[in-house]
């Protein structure tokens, strides 16, 4: 198998049903989305198995549908039928709950950091919020364009912070807060929410 196919030297790239241009803001989303299981990935290999495999399964879940989402997104057809489903929400939602409560309260903004594990997972996270950007631009674009990826990368990068404030608890890495930050959080939620 040849890793190269000269196909898209001229700006172009196929997708599940056509060819667009390599900038096109569907590349981009689903790029976008590429990057951010990069970074789990990176994350999973700073990850002690003894200590984080309930964490390790679901990474590895992740990514099995992070490739889903990215698939769905490349797919131009009529009929796109889906692969990342509105379970995979749910499961994030109910990971989250319980991710919450392992961590310590939250009043303040935290600053991006602590162990490599969670700074890793905090690059993702704002990947993720950078793909989710992308993919609402997407879809005021495209009226048929599903917002099941949307959904999901909203969760997940909920799911990434309350993951990376686990990571540092577990290795006993406090969190830093923001110094000029105001109580925003309230029971482990954002004010307002």
């Amino acid at each position: 198998m040849k890793l190269y196919t000269r196909t898209g030297d001229k700006g172009k790239t196929s997708l599940i049903g056509g060819r667009v241009d390599k900038d096109d803001i569907r590349v981009e989303a689903y790029g976008t989305v590429d990057e951010v299981n990069c970074f789990v990935g990176q994350a999973v290999t700073q990850l002690d198995p003894s200590i984080f495999q309930d964490l390790l399964a679901d990474l590895e879940k992740i990514q099995h549908e992070l490739f889903d989402c990215g698939g769905d997104l490349a797919n131009i057809t009529e009929k796109r039928e889906l692969k990342l489903k509105q379970e995979s929400v749910e499961y994030l939602e109910a990971r989250i709950d319980e991710l919450i409560k392992e961590a310590p309260e939250l009043e303040r903004f935290i600053l991006p950091g602590g162990t490599p594990a969670a700074a890793s997972i905090h690059i993702a996270r704002t990947v993720t919020r950078r793909a989710e950007r992308l993919v609402v631009s997407l879809v005021k674009t495209d009226s048929g364009e599903s917002e099941q990826p949307l959904k999901y990368l909203n969760r997940l990068s909920d799911y990434f912070f309350a993951l990376a404030r686990v990571i540092n608890f577990r290795l006993n890495e406090k969190d830093v807060e923001y110094e000029r930050s105001a109580k925003v959080f309230r029971d482990g939620k954002r004010k307002g929410e």
